[in-house]
This record gives structure tokens, sequence and C-alpha cells, in this order.
């Protein structure tokens, strides 16, 4: 569990499943198309599934206990023969109603830290594609640096013939010695 001033990431629980199903029922962007939920049992089975993965919280208000969105890292391992990780991928999804008032900033903020402390994270890369201006406004707010633009990178939804729409992608990246920095240029 990490705790912030107005949000506790913790793992989720069956009782949060109508929480998840208010933001999954639809989600916001084609790269979480794939978890679609169409149901509270859809949703209690996807949080069974989340459970198993310690680095997959969902993003608590404290005030009242409501789950407003969900964040996770995929830890990367690029040398087969050392099965010690140190570079993630983090991922963030918010309810709609809770965006703009800084929850997806403060909950990333807190993974980041957890990452680059306790994990011992070297690395964090994340994507985003180029019309979610919210996640790059993210993205760079938390002191990542856009590295690339893949076109036409990958696709999450097809058109009304059965096409794949392919979706410009960016890579946004930040390394532990530049968050240090960071850190230490805010007074942290």
């Amino acid at each position: 569990m990490i705790e912030t001033e107005r949000l506790i990431l913790r793992q989720f629980t069956e009782s949060d499943a109508d929480d998840l199903l208010e933001y999954l029922g639809e989600p916001a962007v084609n790269c979480f198309v794939c978890m679609k939920l169409g149901s509270r049992e859809e949703a209690a089975e996807e949080i069974a599934r989340r459970r198993d993965d310690e680095l997959w919280f969902a993003i608590v208000l404290k005030e009242s206990g409501k789950v407003i969105g969900e964040i996770f890292a995929h830890p990367e391992n690029f040398a087969p023969e050392d099965d010690t990780a140190d570079t993630y991928s983090p991922c963030w999804m918010l309810n709609l109603k809770y965006s703009g008032k800084g929850y997806a900033y403060e909950a990333a903020h807190a993974l980041f830290e957890h990452l680059f402390s306790e994990k011992g994270a070297r690395r964090l890369y994340a994507y985003t594609e180029d019309y979610n201006l919210s996640s790059q406004h993210l993205c760079e707010k938390l002191g990542m640096r856009r590295e690339g633009l893949f076109l036409d990178f990958v696709s999450f939804v097809k058109d009304a013939d059965g096409e794949p729409i392919y979706e410009n992608t960016m890579q946004y990246a930040i390394l532990k010695k530049e968050w240090e920095a960071q850190k230490k240029k805010r007074g942290e």
C-alpha cells in the first residue's frame, strides 16, 4: 500500500467491482478498449486477475474509499541471464469524473517514487497516443522527456469495414538519476 495526501494506492478488493465497472464500462482511450467490461461479473473476474500483480494498484480516495482509477507498472527484463528488472513501464487510467483534479499526478508521482526507491528501477518509460494530450501533459509534469514518436505504431480498434486503425504513439521516459535531480531541485 502506498499513501499520499489524498489517495491510497492498494491492491484491488472484491468490493471494488462497481467502481471498476464504472470507468472500464467505456474506456476513455483506445489503448484500454481491450480492458472494456460489460458486467459486474466481468469486473469481479478482472479484480481477481489484478490482485495477482503486486504492482497493480487501485487508486482510492482517502476521504470516501471510492476507487477512481488504477495504476500499474510492467517490469521489463532485457537481459535473459538476469532475472532482476530495472526498467518498468507504468500505466494509469482514471475515471473521467475525477480527471483534472491532480489525482493522476499524485498517484503516478507516488508510484514512480516507489519504483525508484523500493523496486530498484533505473528507468521508467510510458507510451501515450498522440491525441491523448492529458497523458502527455502528465508525463511531462512528472519530468519525463519525450523520446520518440512511432507513426502507425499499433492498432487497438477497427473501422466500420473491419480494417485496423493504426495510432501514432509517443514514448516518454525518465531515468532514476533524472528523478533524483528533480527531487533535489524541489527540495524533497
